[in-house]
């Protein structure tokens, strides 16, 4: 379905329209499916938030029928970022109930920025993220919708209104940033 028709969709379902907001669903489930995937493949082994779980979740909180989208890279965009709330609030769940045993782990593989370790800690990249958006938010807002909702160079410039050039250097210096600051604050 095109990105038209998406945004169709969540203007009619916005107004009420129950069969708009039921064909939506199956609109954007899949492809909110393959994102929960990907970002799952970043958790550590063993993690006992299930994809579909995490999909049903973030499509609760999105509450698409509510008539604040305005089209569908505005609704993506938030779904990337619903995920890796949920991500982290069910990590800091977890550490708690461990009571400091060891935190919840997530790998920046993707990244193809070297670290000293394979895995790194969800909370330390959220804490990451968040301090680079206090810094630029225009590269945490990269960094979001590239890792978290696994989008190419191409559809991150599309989402965000940048060329892929402006794209591909804000990803470049936003990996190295990242993987420095969470180096220095272990």
């Amino acid at each position: 379905m095109s990105g038209s028709d998406v945004t169709r969709l969540l203007d009619a379902a916005g107004g009420g329209d129950k069969d708009a907001l039921e064909r939506l669903y199956q609109a954007v489930y899949d492809e909110l499916r393959l994102l929960a995937e990907s970002s799952m493949r970043k958790e550590r082994s063993g993690h006992t938030l299930q994809p579909t779980a995490l999909v049903n979740e973030v499509y609760l909180r999105l509450n698409p029928g509510s008539g604040e989208w305005q089209n569908r890279r505005h609704f993506f965009g938030a779904a990337a970022q619903a995920m890796r709330r949920i991500l982290v609030d069910h990590a800091r769940r977890k550490y708690a109930e461990r009571r400091g045993a060891g935190h919840e782990r997530v790998t920046l593989s993707d990244l193809d920025v070297s670290a000293p370790e394979d895995d790194l800690d969800v909370l330390a990249v959220n804490d990451a993220l968040d301090q680079l958006a206090r810094e630029d938010a225009r590269l945490s807002e990269v960094v979001s919708l590239r890792f978290f909702a696994n989008m190419s160079i191409e559809d991150t410039a599309r989402a965000l209104d940048l060329s892929p050039a402006t794209v591909k250097r804000d990803w470049t210096f936003a990996r190295a940033w990242l993987c420095e600051h969470i180096q220095q604050h272990r």
